[in-house]
């Protein structure tokens, strides 16, 4: 999971503050593995030192002062490309599809796109794997069976979630 860029890609959907990327980010990517506030706040300085974000000046609150982050260009350029490339068709990427399918559907880019480029890198890596097998001996065939049956999962996923797309369209723009 891309912490930094799901927190951009957040950013993109409107201006927050630290606090409310973490609620955000808990809430739909990190139920599992909630953010630390620390790594929020790191992430966001290095964002703003890389020129993918500003900080707005400190702002007071109920609480300390805080800093209202905002998206540049350069940043909406980062997160329009981490959107639309394929990750690398691997086990257990399904907390990356996920987050770019959610972040695809709050940034009103084409989700379906995305899904029909990942369903492609997987049918590839499936084949490179079967490859393996066709030709290997029995440990590269054992684990081209391992990776085979993790990106089937996938793709099952990938199906399933694009025929919801509405629906999720729906959830998490609210």
């Amino acid at each position: 999971m891309s912490v930094p860029l799901t927190l951009l890609g957040l950013l993109e959907r409107e201006p927050s503050h630290g606090y409310d990327l973490k609620r955000d980010y808990d809430a739909y990517f990190g139920r599992d593995k909630p953010v630390p506030y620390g790594q929020v706040y790191a992430t966001l300085g290095r964002l703003a030192r890389d020129g993918m974000a500003i900080a707005g000046p400190a702002e007071p609150g109920d609480g300390p002062e805080r800093k209202r982050y905002t998206i540049t260009e350069d940043g909406v350029t980062e997160v329009n490309t981490w959107l639309e490339t394929p990750s690398a068709p691997e086990p257990h990427l399904q907390t990356v599809l996920f987050a770019k399918v959610v972040l695809s559907l709050m940034l009103d880019r084409p989700a379906d796109r995305y899904l029909d480029r990942q369903r492609g890198a997987h049918l590839q890596r499936m084949r490179e794997l079967t490859e393996l097998k066709q030709h290997g001996n029995m440990i590269d065939t054992l684990l081209a069976d391992h990776g085979l049956y993790h990106l089937e999962a996938d793709l099952r996923w990938i199906d399933h979630t694009a025929a919801r797309l509405s629906a999720l369209a729906r959830e998490v723009k609210r």
